[in-house]
């Protein structure tokens, strides 16, 4: 599986950075890339739009191999503080991986 490199902008990216990022994503599935790779290393002052961007990759994404690496400490509290950590694709302590469903038994209370 070919590995493509996506690199965000920083020191934390503009709101026109969104477009672009989105359709240069889009061109790399388009063009065969089986996993993205997107490099969040230069967002060390993200704002909202740095949100946005990540929103909207993943949705671009749409369920394709979307990895974001190196978040900053900043990007991810940010992330934490509007209740959006999932857009990094990571598991969040205490949460099952996605795809895996809890088991439930017939005795189970409703909740």
């Amino acid at each position: 599986m070919e590995i493509t490199r996506l690199v965000l902008p920083g020191p934390s990216p503009a709101e026109q950075d969104v477009a672009l990022l989105c359709a240069r994503l889009a061109r790399l599935y388009e063009a065969g890339a089986g996993a993205v790779v997107c490099d969040a290393g230069a967002v060390t002052a993200p704002g909202l739009a740095a949100v946005e961007v990540l929103a909207r990759l993943r949705l671009v994404a749409r369920g394709r191999a979307l990895r974001v690496v190196g978040v900053a400490p900043a990007l991810r509290a940010l992330l934490h503080l509007v209740g959006l950590v999932e857009l990094l694709g990571e598991v969040e302590e205490g949460e099952p991986a996605g795809g895996v469903e809890e088991g439930v038994e017939p005795d189970d209370l409703a909740v």
